[in-house]
């Protein structure tokens, strides 16, 4: 499995998820509009890396990236607001990251 490609996933997740929270805590918590804008300025770091991934097809980076962004949800949740998953998160989490390592690395003739 390539590094670069999943440092960037996780850079690419960090971006995402870090700048929807920003937002959700400037609107939903009322900390203000620099959070807001803190998270729209996040938000787009993810589009640029999402465009430094190795691999050239749009849709494939894309739909991987959807597995990476579930389970790094559940992870950010965890970390950041004391969510506790069950099982049932997990395993859907761990399906999520085989459906990403079947689309991105899956032998391809």
């Amino acid at each position: 499995m390539p590094l670069r490609s999943v440092v960037l996933f996780v850079v690419a997740a960090l971006a995402e998820i870090g700048g929807a929270w920003l937002v959700w805590q400037g609107v939903r918590e009322d900390r203000g509009w620099l959070w807001v804008v803190g998270g729209v300025l996040a938000l787009g770091a993810y589009g640029f890396v999402a465009t430094l991934q190795p691999e050239a097809h749009f849709g494939r980076v894309l739909a991987a990236y959807g597995g990476i962004f579930v389970a790094g949800s559940l992870a950010w949740a965890v970390v950041v607001d004391g969510f506790r998953p069950d099982r049932w998160d997990l395993l859907g989490s761990a399906l999520c990251l085989i459906g990403v390592a079947v689309i991105m690395y899956g032998p391809r003739g």
